[in-house]
């Protein structure tokens, strides 16, 4: 059996690493706009996220947020009722794409998400323009929605429910 990727909560110590990823091109390209102000957010532990880090063999190779949208400070995802998750992922270093390291991510944190009580559908948001990404997501079960801006990113709302969730349980990452 593969090697699996192990997550961990996110903190202080993980500022250099995410901020050197943030200069990778593949990273700033598919999320251009953001300042995601490291040294300030990992010390900020809000009720309605989680910051997580993937390893694999000890090393990080990807971050991920998961967040409650309607009680997230910024709004970002606007007025949205109960029962949502929105994730945020990407894998560190270009020489690690395409490894499964991404696919495993999200099976867990997919996971993580529906085994809360309450949480009925998982959102995710990326650019309209990464075409890999939106395939990607696809082959998890996610289903566009609609396009929408969010600031000057125009994106695609891809949402995978809870019942969608459900049927994919039987397969294993190495599957797609």
């Amino acid at each position: 059996m593969k090697e699996m990727i192990t997550l961990r909560l996110a903190n202080a110590e993980d500022a250099e690493v995410l901020k050197y990823w943030d200069t990778q091109p593949h990273v700033m390209d598919s999320d251009p706009d953001d300042a995601w102000n490291w040294d300030s957010e990992l010390t900020r532990e809000p009720i309605w996220r989680k910051q997580i880090i993937a390893e694999w063999q000890g090393k990080p190779v990807g971050f991920m947020q998961i967040i409650d949208p309607k009680h997230e400070d910024t709004h970002y995802w606007g007025e949205i009722g109960e029962g949502y998750r929105a994730i945020d992922i990407w894998i560190g270093l270009a020489e690690n794409i395409g490894k499964g390291f991404g696919t495993q991510m999200m099976t867990q944190a997919l996971k993580m998400c529906f085994e809360e009580e309450g949480v009925r559908e998982v959102l995710i948001d990326p650019l309209v323009s990464n075409v890999k990404a939106i395939r990607f997501y696809q082959k998890l079960g996610f289903i566009p929605v609609e396009k929408k801006y969010f600031g000057d990113d125009y994106c695609w709302v891809m949402s995978i429910n809870a019942e969608n969730w459900s049927k994919r349980l039987d397969w294993e990452p190495s599957d797609i």
